[in-house]
């Protein structure tokens, strides 16, 4: 019977558990939380935010940091096969907006209790509040130290996460060990995190959500990366849906170097023509008010002024003193609200880690380092992340099942 010792209990550690349990082999999942899955618990907004009902070929696009390697990966582990995993195991799900799977009961606890309670049934050893302190390579033998002391296996699989969220154990260990068994670990940047501003009006706004809004990034005049949707103002920049995208784009993109221009179209489904045409229906409807009181149909109260000041205008001013040039500035500030993109929130806030362990180095098909026979890598460890809608998460369980599967096999 082969031993095989997983290093982080997170989804693809659990994943990779089971997996390998199912195939006979003896199996130590070293966790050092207090729990196992305790990053899951708050993956969609606490709801978990199981996987996505889209086709194979959408996840892979849904992956800017390299995504393709994940093809055979997804291939052996698809969503489906996930849900069709955890309704045998009674779990109900049900997917909203965007193709999102969340469980019924809108609860990661559960989950994560259903998830607990298979790795017991499938005889997985669980050592909880016992983080691993170094990984040794011994001719056919891993030894994995512990605070409380060592363990050795025929196999070892790493999927200690990346470095975002670090109270929940995610802290950067896995790069350490993989660096020490000679594998290259990539640069690591934050991932679908908020940005901050240079401009202070963010501040005053700060709570203020747009729906139905484009944002685009910019350098040098030429568009980067573009989103719509919606988006969050804060005390500290610009945060929501769009710009958690905008900032996985700009994790991946050469070109992404702060500062940078944002770009808000906060009317993106009205051609310039006819968003003049309607400005001038509500300036001639309010032609006796002034212009920051002239906008309540079109804007947020809160946001007119910050627009009207973007285009040049006096808030005081008389709409019936207001000229064309001036109309026209000002559909132009309602199309390309500008901030001053300075960078990003730190790491540790980050919902995932662009960057980690170079794929290169891993067989796709297997997760098995091409460097150290019998060693092996799955989930946000590896150089691997996506955009929000549950994409991360298949990723996770699709990579360590193939981990778990792999090291389990008797050569």
């Amino acid at each position: 019977m082969k031993h095989v010792i997983i290093i982080g209990a997170g989804a693809a550690g659990i994943m990779a558990a089971l997996a390998a349990a199912g195939q006979g082999a003896s199996v130590t999942l070293l966790e050092k939380n207090n729990i196992v899955g305790k990053k899951m618990g708050i993956t969609g907004k606490g709801r978990c935010n199981l996987t996505n009902a889209c086709a194979m070929d959408e996840f892979v696009a849904h992956t800017p940091g390299n995504g393709k390697f994940l093809y055979s990966a997804y291939g052996q582990f698809s969503n489906e096969n996930l849900l069709d995993l955890l309704h045998q195991w009674g779990l109900e799900t049900k997917v909203e907006r965007g193709g999102r799977v969340f469980p019924q009961s809108d609860s990661a606890i559960e989950v994560r209790k259903l998830l607990y309670d298979r790795l017991c049934r499938a005889g997985v050893h669980i050592r909880l509040n016992e983080a691993a302190t170094a990984v040794q390579r011994w001719g056919d033998t891993f030894a994995v130290r512990t605070q409380a002391g060592q363990y050795e296996g025929d196999a070892c699989i790493i999927t200690t996460g990346g470095m975002s969220y670090p109270v929940t154990g995610s802290s950067g260990d896995g790069y350490g060990f993989a660096k020490s068994l000679g594998h290259a670990v990539t640069e690591l940047k934050p991932s679908l995190i908020p940005f901050t501003t240079k401009e202070t009006w963010p501040h005053a706004l700060s709570g203020l959500s747009l729906r139905n809004v484009e944002a685009s990034l910019w350098k040098r005049g030429k568009m980067l990366a573009s989103q719509f949707g919606e988006m969050l103002f804060t005390h500290f920049g610009v945060s929501g849906p769009i710009i958690l995208m905008l900032s996985a784009a700009a994790a991946h993109k050469k070109q992404c170097q702060y500062p940078m221009q944002l770009r808000i179209n906060l009317k993106p489904a009205l051609s310039k023509e006819t968003l003049d045409q309607r400005v001038q229906r509500d300036f001639q409807k309010y032609i006796r008010k002034e212009a920051e009181n002239a906008m309540k149909d079109l804007l947020p109260q809160r946001l007119i002024p910050i627009v009207l000041e973007q285009a040049g205008m006096d808030g005081r001013c008389q709409v019936n003193q207001i000229s064309r040039e001036q109309r026209q500035d000002l559909v132009d500030s309602l199309q390309a609200l500008t901030l001053t993109i300075t960078g990003t929130r730190p790491i540790e806030e980050a919902i995932v880690t662009a960057g980690g362990v170079s794929v290169r180095e891993i067989n796709p098909k297997t997760m098995e380092s091409k460097l150290t026979p019998r060693l092996y890598f799955a989930g946000e460890v590896m150089d691997i992340d996506a955009y929000t809608g549950g994409y991360n998460l298949q990723a996770a369980f699709s990579t360590g099942y193939v981990a778990g599967m792999a090291a389990a096999k008797e050569e």
